[in-house]
């Protein structure tokens, strides 16, 4: 079977809730990845961060093997063997006092909201019911129901009502409107990325999450930073928050938490926040799994042995500044911090990002496009000097090929 065939199997039998670009893909190690034809691309998108380590890391993928052939699953009606570690590990990782484990992103932040009204209740006490979440426009926290109530984005939220309330949005990157959304006291948390990644890799002025952080202490409200994208070394340091000295009350893990391997994601606070649920009040059957605790250790211990959040932050500046140089009328902007990165396409002869991404697929290189208008660029953190230069190289030749 060829390309094509595996693409029309998927139109036929599949929900048709993607729109991934022509390629279909049958294997993957480190950087790079092949389609069933065997051509080799650079993958600049490592599943929106979630291969961070690149592609089958082999410490991960053994991990994954010896836990697999031993226990996998016991749901949290026992203990397991691999559990207690794993929570000992990630909070130590992390510096706190406690992790609840989940499998998706978006479950991560179910759990989060869940967490800050519970809070809000029984140590703020705010009126039963009445417990508010700030939120930020151009946010992206998942597509459940709930999440997508808070979305500013009609692609999300569009056709899906009636929608969850207990929701305050305000402008990303804007103080002076978190401070007059902080005075009323019913808010519990603001919940923000460090970076805005599917809304293009929108980073903030510098110094906006160490002053929402002090806000919010000074009004008693929970600062949950959403790292399921930016963290785990993807920007440069560990955290996205590390960036300006700050400590989420609640923060939230997914995507790289497993290499890429499984779905795993976690949420970690300290015990004045954590204890707030008791046994029954909320769980998951996967969440904590025996396979994905042994996993998770393998993928965190990659990202501190192999340096990868330096890795990001200096290849990260050599990426920047090689695209600022280069000189092409469809380049508007390049912005991003560490190795996510993103470039702001200005259409040209008819040309937009995804011919741009289609082009650049035809010569080895695999990106997409967010917002019709944006290109962002996340290699695995694993990538060298020269492979990054290599890659670079590809961008430039997509790009002049297109403003032809």
């Amino acid at each position: 079977m060829f390309s094509k065939d595996y693409i029309e199997i998927e139109e036929r039998y599949g929900a048709h809730n993607y729109h991934p670009l022509p390629v279909v893909l049958a294997k993957g190690k480190g950087v790079y990845v092949w389609d069933v034809e065997g051509k080799q691309y650079f993958d600049f998108l490592s599943a929106y961060s979630a291969v961070n380590q690149g592609h089958c890391h082999p410490k991960i993928i053994d991990a994954l093997k010896e836990q697999a052939e031993t226990l996998t699953l016991t749901s949290r009606a026992f203990h397991n063997d691999q559990l207690g570690p794993y929570e000992k590990y990630i909070t130590e990782y992390f510096g706190y006092d406690k992790v609840l484990p989940m499998n998706s992103g978006a479950e991560a932040v179910e759990t989060a909201l869940k967490l800050a009204r519970r809070w809000g209740y029984d140590k703020k006490g705010i009126e039963e019911n009445k417990a508010k979440i700030i939120v930020c426009e151009g946010n992206f926290h998942g597509r459940t129901i709930t999440i997508i109530s808070m979305s500013t984005d009609p692609d999300s939220f569009k056709g899906f009502g009636p929608y969850t309330p207990g929701f305050e949005v305000i402008p990303y990157n804007d103080i002076p409107a978190l401070e007059k959304a902080l005075e009323d006291t019913n808010v519990a948390g603001f919940l923000v990325e460090p970076i805005q990644g599917e809304a293009g890799v929108y980073v903030p002025e510098e110094g906006y999450l160490k002053k929402a952080y002090d806000l919010c202490k000074s009004k008693n409200v929970l600062f949950i930073a959403d790292e399921v994208q930016t963290g785990i070394a993807r920007t440069g340091k560990l955290l996205a928050s590390d960036h300006e000295g700050v400590k989420p009350d609640i923060l939230i893990l997914g995507k790289a938490l497993s290499g890429g391997v499984l779905p795993v994601s976690a949420v970690l606070a300290n015990d004045e926040i954590m204890l707030v649920i008791k046994p029954g009040e909320h769980g998951s059957t996967f969440g904590g799994n025996p396979l994905a605790c042994k996993v998770a250790i393998a993928a965190l211990e990659v990202v501190k042995d192999e340096k990868l959040a330096e890795n990001a932050e200096r290849l990260g500046i050599i990426f920047r500044d090689e695209l600022k140089k280069f000189d092409n009328p469809m380049i508007e902007l390049v912005r991003g911090k560490g190795l996510l990165n993103a470039i702001v396409i200005k259409p040209t002869n008819g040309k937009q990002a995804l011919d741009v991404c289609v082009k650049m697929a035809e010569n080895g290189l695999l990106a997409k496009p967010t917002h019709q208008h944006i290109i962002r660029f996340a290699p695995p953190l694993v990538i060298s000097e020269e492979q990054l230069r290599e890659a670079i190289e590809i961008i430039k030749k997509s790009i002049n090929e297109m403003s032809q």
